[in-house]
């Protein structure tokens, strides 16, 4: 069957990246999301066309998802998640075919915790360019062949108008609170300044209001890894034996010592070393040399360098003043009840900025200070520190 035909006859909950490639007989050669891969807890939807802010556009776009809990007949009590720069729909729930892991969150998002699932009818959408369902650089276009070099390029406010389609699919009219951390943050403010009406509470946890020129400088090397391995090709390398898995690798390595703090490395590693003992440095390497090469391979087999590339480019378009004036102008139609929340140990989006957006937002629940909770774990720390972030947001919630 052809692209057409297959999008015409296979209901659009169906469709997988697995379907697509069985049906056109190509193999990929990404690291993310492979042929025959289960769907797993994934649900799809069609939401057509978009045109972007580029001009650009997709004739067709999907959106993976993943929901947890029950819709009110009232449908008042939807919580929208949005995930990280590499994360993905699966925030919680069993391993098992198309999930490798329990989740990202499974200590914040489930029945009795911060967003009780008894309570709250949970969705989250893996974001438009992403590699785990969502239409992506290695989606299939009209024409048969992967998108590749010619996937559009895109903003935070292009993938938020995506999922301001998937709501709108889905029946959603308004969301109780709509949750974000790091790039997932910006989209989360996004929606704040973009649809107010839509938002009554919204949480932003490890976020900045604008990607900095250090944050955009420390993104740059992390692209330029990926576009200098000779197996990049431009971004056009799915029909090649082998993708650039060594420059994705690498970009991950740096991307890593953003993630964590300079105290815990330290802390966990020191100087231990593996392999021969000597001075020198002959005979083996550091520990955390070996922490970083073991993550940035293991990262290579779930995620697609044009993927990262396309991700990484919206997150360095981040700026909610663009167009709006300044940044307590910008911010100044919220009207979400708002946690801002910082982490003190975090280097990649320091505590400063988290401070900046509480002090412009209309009605943070702390005034106009955000909440910073001290950790050693750095920016990932709202991923890792459960015990010191689902109070807080139990308490957005609560009312």
């Amino acid at each position: 069957m052809d692209w057409q035909t297959s999008e015409d006859t296979v209901p659009s909950a169906f469709i997988t990246e697995a379907n697509r490639r069985s049906m056109l007989g190509t193999p990929p050669t990404t690291g993310a999301w492979r042929e025959g891969d289960a769907p797993g807890d994934r649900l799809f939807q069609s939401i057509g066309a978009l045109t972007f802010e580029s001009g650009q556009s997709l004739p067709h776009v999907r959106m993976a998802h993943e929901t947890w809990g029950t819709l009110a007949p009232t449908r008042d009590n939807a919580v929208l998640i949005v995930h990280a720069l590499t994360g993905d729909s699966h925030v919680v729930g069993r391993p098992g075919p198309g999930h490798p892991t329990a989740g990202w969150w499974g200590g914040i998002v489930g029945p009795g915790l911060a967003v009780d699932t008894n309570r709250w009818f949970v969705i989250a959408p893996n974001m438009l360019g992403g590699c785990q369902g969502s239409t992506g650089p290695a989606s299939f276009a009209p024409d048969g062949t992967e998108w590749g070099s010619r996937f559009p390029y895109l903003t935070i406010r292009d993938q938020v108008a995506a999922q301001v389609g998937l709501a709108d699919a889905l029946g959603i009219e308004r969301f109780a609170a709509v949750i974000g951390g790091s790039m997932g943050g910006m989209h989360a403010l996004e929606w704040a300044v973009q649809h107010p009406e839509r938002v009554e509470r919204l949480a932003i946890l490890a976020a900045p209001p604008i990607s900095s020129a250090d944050q955009i400088a420390l993104n740059s090397v992390q692209l330029e890894a990926i576009r200098m391995d000779p197996l990049f090709r431009d971004g056009d390398y799915y029909d090649e034996p082998e993708g650039p898995f060594r420059g994705l690798a690498l970009a991950r390595r740096m991307a890593l010592l953003n993630y964590r703090s300079p105290s815990e490395l330290n802390e966990r590693f020191e100087r231990s070393w593996q392999g021969v003992l000597d001075p020198l440095g002959k005979g083996g390497r550091f520990a955390v040399e070996s922490y970083l090469d073991f993550h940035g391979n293991k990262f290579t087999r779930r995620f697609d360098a044009n993927s990262y590339v396309t991700l990484v480019e919206a997150m360095n378009s981040h700026d909610i003043t663009r167009g709006r004036g300044t940044l307590t102008e910008a911010l100044s139609g919220v009207t979400a009840r708002t946690l801002v929340l910082g982490i003190d140990s975090d280097r990649l989006f320091p505590v400063e900025q988290q401070q900046a957006l509480a002090a412009a937002l209309p009605a943070t629940i702390h005034g106009p200070d955000a909440i910073v909770i001290s950790s050693s774990f750095g920016h990932d720390a709202f991923l890792i520190e459960d015990d010191l972030v689902g109070p807080h947001l139990a308490a957005l919630l609560a009312d």
